[in-house]
């Protein structure tokens, strides 16, 4: 009988894959009548104030999408272009907003005052991002509109610079427009470190991923910037007009408004990033994004920073309900 010819490394029959990398921490757990339904895994970093890596759970060095928590680096590439926007127009720049009247208000102002057309912007038609805004604008026969998307004031700002500086608007979202060469810039800059990935985000934007580490080293730079920097005064527009930045029934602005000196910014699936005025910074993803699982999360990260604060109880319950009634929680697993 002729000897079977050994198998070897090329053979697809015993190919190797990539080992799978290690699941992250659970951070979070669904708990309905005493039962653990559900289990939120991800990546947390904490800050001390000298910039030091205090906590990390999971890979924090890692690059994520931090989808909106990037947008206190586009508006400061807004100013850095030289738009000039302060007080609540530059907290719009950087917002993710509910979709109030209020907010739709102040865009249609800030388009008018550049000479530009809602047309121009080139995010989605969408609904107001706060669910109960969402049913009284649907309920007054209100549409999908672009000033209701909630990344129109960023749009605005980006087309309002481009306008000034003789730069393309039709191409303002193209990651080689000069304007968004320039974010790109600013993003290295702030997270110390280099972009691993460009993408698109949501609302048609380029997108730069960096480590839930840089991402928390950006937030503590713009905290700590010099007065009349760009970076510090995004930040201070931020925390003078943080319902511009999200709403009225948002924790970022509760945050804001409730811990003084405090930078909040949240970011689609589950992204979370803040930086308290000593240089104190978190930030953290949740896996799966799922967004139920922000509030613990965050109320839990902030008191291991050594926030002692009732917002930060307001922000961290998270109750389940069962016909009508609590049955259980979102609880913290670390």
């Amino acid at each position: 009988m002729s000897a079977v010819p050994a198998r070897t490394t090329a053979d697809p029959a015993i190919s190797r894959e990539p080992a799978p990398a290690p699941a992250h921490p659970v951070l979070a757990e669904i708990v309905r009548s005493g039962f653990v339904e559900g289990r939120h895994r991800g990546s947390l970093v904490l800050l001390a104030a000298d910039g030091t890596v205090e906590l990390a759970l999971g890979d924090v060095t890692a690059p994520v999408f931090p989808r909106s928590s990037n947008k206190p680096m586009q508006a400061a590439g807004v100013l850095r272009a030289g738009l000039e926007l302060a007080g609540e127009r530059l907290a719009l720049a950087a917002a993710s907003h509910s979709g109030e009247t209020f907010h739709r208000d102040l865009v249609h102002k800030m388009l008018d005052e550049h000479g530009l057309a809602a047309t121009q912007l080139q995010c989605p038609p969408d609904l107001p991002l706060d669910p109960a805004e969402a049913e009284t604008y649907l309920a007054t026969g209100e549409v999908r509109d672009r000033v209701t998307m909630n990344c129109s004031g960023k749009h605005t700002a980006m087309l309002a610079v481009c306008a000034q500086r003789g730069w393309p608007t039709e191409s303002y979202l193209d990651p080689g427009h000069p304007l968004q060469q320039l974010i790109h810039s600013v993003v290295e800059e702030a997270a110390g470190e280099p972009v691993a990935a460009v993408g698109t985000d949501g609302c048609g934007a380029p997108l730069m991923a960096i480590s839930l580490t840089g991402l928390a080293r950006a937030f503590r730079s713009f905290v700590l910037a010099a007065p009349g920097s760009a970076e510090r005064r995004v930040a201070d527009a931020m925390r003078a007009h943080p319902e511009y930045v999200a709403g009225t029934r948002r924790p970022d602005t509760w945050l804001m408004r409730e811990i003084p000196g405090a930078l909040s910014k949240m970011g689609a699936e589950a992204v979370q990033a803040v930086a308290l005025p000593d240089g104190r910074a978190l930030a953290f993803k949740i896996d799966d994004g799922g967004g139920r699982a922000l509030g613990p999360v965050l109320a839990r990260a902030l008191g291991l920073l050594g926030v002692d604060a009732p917002v930060v109880s307001r922000i961290g319950r998270s109750p389940l309900l069962g016909g009508g009634r609590e049955v259980g929680e979102i609880r913290v697993a670390f």
